[in-house]
């Protein structure tokens, strides 16, 4: 991404009559634009139906600027999509595992069943003609959102609350995998409740078992 705004910085100063920082302040105006000319289009139209040409005139560019940027569509259309989920998906931080878990599986798939989330499909299906995209897709979308996964699980074990021996990243495909199977196969809801019932399901397994006894200690009580 900088590597584009550095081969357009020269072009973008030459349009403003400025200074070199005035051009690659231009440069990243006009890449927020695109951004958003898509998320508002993708939200409308499937990714087939949405072409470079409707993104350029939506965001008042030409379709030479995008191409400088991204080479084709596709790619448009995942940093718009990421740049979505990141502000509608944030990591929580409670205090407890658990229940980071259930607030950030229920943003997820109330994220999913959206307009501009129901992409995700879009993309795997993209991706099995496209190697190339697929690869682009895990490193830009699949490691980092793990990447915070695996934090909120640390402080979890940290607490005391996980058992460390178990795997946190079997543990995350068995937490959203079913959600990501409903999405993709359309057999069953995607709802809050779903969500939360799901991570109980798991953490069920997870809690050391001295934190076990206390909890039955506590409801007996």
């Amino acid at each position: 991404m900088e590597e584009r705004r550095k081969s357009n910085s020269k072009e973008a100063g030459q349009s403003s009559g400025g200074s070199k920082g005035r051009g690659r302040h231009r440069s990243v105006v006009a890449e927020e634009a695109i951004l958003k000319a898509a998320l508002r289009l993708l939200e409308h139209k499937p990714l087939r139906k949405v072409t470079a040409d409707a993104i350029a005139e939506e965001a008042g560019v030409s379709k030479a600027t995008i191409y400088k940027w991204w080479p084709n569509k596709s790619l448009v259309a995942l940093d718009a999509f990421l740049a979505g989920m990141t502000e509608r998906v944030p990591m929580p931080d409670t205090g407890s595992a658990e229940q980071d878990f259930i607030q950030q599986l229920q943003s997820v798939v109330a994220f999913y069943v959206s307009p501009l989330g129901r992409l995700f499909g879009q993309f795997i299906a993209e991706g099995q003609s496209d190697p190339e995209f697929l690869s682009l897709f895990r490193e830009r979308f699949l490691y980092p959102r793990r990447v915070a996964a695996l934090l909120m699980w640390r402080k979890g074990v940290d607490r005391g609350e996980i058992r460390r021996e178990v795997d946190p990243e079997m543990v995350l495909d068995l937490m959203y995998g079913p959600m990501i199977f409903r999405l993709l196969a359309g057999h069953g809801s995607m709802n809050a409740e779903e969500s939360r019932v799901m991570v109980e399901t798991i953490f069920r397994g997870l809690r050391c078992s001295d934190r076990i006894g206390s909890d039955a200690v506590e409801r007996q009580a």
